[in-house]
């Protein structure tokens, strides 16, 4: 039993998660607002106690339900604070879950092969890394709505009989994420599959309607202690979170897209396996399209009854739930991470076609990528040894761009070794290429994505990304006041979605507040060079402002330059 669960593939694919995922998960600093967001609710969560309904930012209730902040907080009570490696590992655990429960399921349904390529493409695109490796709640989501379906599709087989406890306990984590759409999308799929296949379309309906009630049971208990202690407030920010987005009539824009957008991030979104799809047009053969739209519509019915059970669930979950996700105004890439292992599944099976049908574009492909990790490698060390010089720079951006050249230019000596890897292993791919393509050349793509991703994670990345950091103003703050609050000011505020130093504020353990909160405020506030002839215009006449020295820093989250300031009354 051991034995079969823990085979050589799966094996293979614990070791690479551990590998990309979670060996320099903490290195990177954070450097854009939504990470700290999401990490400053656990902190919120352990320093005040409060589990149901923490304050951040001195005024803010958290805008997503707390599953995820209860992960990283819980990982963080082990280590002793909120870092950055704790607050990343629930989004790190979550892939590495869905994507060996993806293989299992696969592997019962299609075969080995297809569901080890699956998996490892759903671990190695671009996406799905970059939502692993990151603080966000979006990634918990998806992976909790991707195992419901797998847990789902297991009740289908037994035709919906007894109670799927594992596919509720899954969708009940999924809304206790982000909220109702993890519950109903899974639903949706799960129940036009049964009704499909002819079990009833009231049958199909009640039971999903059943499973549905079932699984907002547990979340409904955390809603109302939430809104005990949130009132009104709260229940606001539920609805506008869960149905004004929906309905595009929110009280602020928030990430308003086309339709288009959706298509455009799916086919980024699989870099590196996009090139592949690309390079395949060029050796396929095409007919010329004679049919009308009649024998069309006959011909696609005829492939839908005809189909497997499983590659059938994997179609309607990948359109149901893209369908909807281009219904709102609002839309962004981690949307649509739960369609990700589907596609990736589907692209496995036309990666083998094109392996025993069509063998050259995969060996293009495979010599493509190692071309580019090979030239990877080059650039990074060419950089590193200063070829370029610092006098290139001009403009707003110089500075900035001199101290991500300079960071690579003094990386240790030790990160040598891992950024040569892609270029060692590219080599080894021509020396030993065969000339026949089997599926062995097939999983070398995903081998040598790996191997791009570890080279990058372990020392460029992070020492490139931290330079945009807020984390030195931080600690200027620190210095300043260890203890006790400190202010911020914005000229311009969102209502409905408020701007706020969220870097800033993680690092200086969430003591930072409004500086309009409080009537007879004094002390530092933190305030961009874009806000401070409004702030001195409005509080001049009762405050003494005094500007501190060698403070000026662009911040991540605001995207200007940042100062602090004393004020005080006078």
């Amino acid at each position: 039993m051991i034995k079969n669960i823990f085979d050589r593939k799966a094996v293979t694919l614990i070791a690479l998660c551990v590998v990309t995922l979670f060996l320099f998960l903490g290195i990177k600093q954070f450097h854009t607002k939504g990470e700290p967001r999401e990490a400053l609710v656990a902190q919120a969560m352990i320093n005040d106690g409060n589990w149901t309904l923490p304050i951040t930012n001195g005024v803010d209730i958290a805008y997503k339900p707390p599953l995820f902040h209860w992960s990283i907080a819980s990982l963080s009570s082990i280590t002793g604070e909120v870092n950055e490696y704790t607050s990343r590992m629930p989004s790190a655990i979550a892939v590495t879950v869905m994507v060996m429960c993806g293989y299992y399921f696969y592997r019962k349904r299609r075969g080995a092969q297809v569901s080890f390529l699956a998996a490892l493409i759903t671990l190695t695109n671009f996406e799905v890394h970059r939502a692993a490796t990151n603080c966000r709640v979006d990634m918990l989501l998806g992976a909790l709505m991707v195992l419901a379906l797998y847990f789902l599709y297991r009740w289908y087989e037994k035709r919906l009989q007894g109670v799927p406890w594992l596919a509720i306990l899954c969708l009940s984590g999924a809304f206790l994420t982000k909220g109702p759409v993890g519950v109903l999308l899974p639903c949706a799929v799960v129940g036009a599959l049964a009704w499909i296949r002819g079990l009833g379309f009231v049958r199909a309906l009640f039971s999903m309607i059943a499973v549905v009630l079932a699984s907002c049971i547990i979340p409904m208990l955390w809603y109302y202690a939430a809104w005990q202690q949130g009132g009104e407030k709260f229940f606001a920010l539920v609805y506008e979170e869960n149905v004004l987005r929906l309905l595009g009539k929110m009280t602020y824009a928030s990430h308003e897209n086309p339709w288009t957008y959706n298509v455009m991030t799916v086919v980024t979104g699989f870099v590196p396996y996009t090139l592949l799809a690309l390079l395949s047009l060029f050796t396929l053969k095409y007919t010329r399209i004679s049919s009308k739209p009649r024998q069309w519509w006959s011909r696609f019915v005829n492939y839908i009854k005809t189909m497997d059970d499983a590659r059938l669930f994997s179609l309607l979950s990948i359109v149901i739930m893209f369908v909807f996700y281009c219904i709102p105004k609002s839309k962004r890439s981690v949307y649509l991470l739960p369609i990700y292992p589907f596609i990736a599944y589907f692209l496995a099976e036309y990666i083998i076609y094109l392996v025993n049908n069509k063998p050259k574009s995969v060996k293009w492909f495979n010599a493509t990528l190692a071309s580019l990790s090979i030239l990877l490698t080059i650039v990074i060390i060419t950089i590193a040894l200063g070829a370029i010089p610092d006098s290139v720079f001009s403009g707003k951006r110089a500075a900035e761009n001199i101290a991500m050249i300079n960071a690579i230019e003094n990386l240790p000596a030790w990160s040598y070794i891992l950024i040569s890897l892609p270029a060692i292993v590219g080599v080894i791919y021509f020396t030993r290429n065969s000339k026949f393509c089997t599926f062995r050349t097939a999983c070398c793509s995903g081998f040598l994505t790996a191997v791009i991703y570890v080279a990058l994670n372990s020392s460029v990345l992070p020492a490139v990304l931290n330079t945009k950091s807020d984390l030195p103003t931080a600690q200027r703050i620190m210095q300043l006041a260890p203890q006790g609050k400190v202010y911020s000011y914005f000229a311009e505020n969102v209502e409905g979605n408020p701007l706020h130093p969220f870097t800033i504020n993680f690092y200086i353990g969430n003591r930072m507040v409004p500086f309009e909160s409080e009537k007879e405020a004094q002390g530092y506030v933190v305030i961009g060079e874009n806000d401070i002839e409004t702030f001195k215009n409005k509080y001049s006449d009762k405050y003494q402002i005094i500007q501190l020295p060698n403070s000026r820093y662009r911040s991540c989250d605001s995207r200007q330059y940042t100062n602090i300031y004393s004020v005080i009354l006078k």
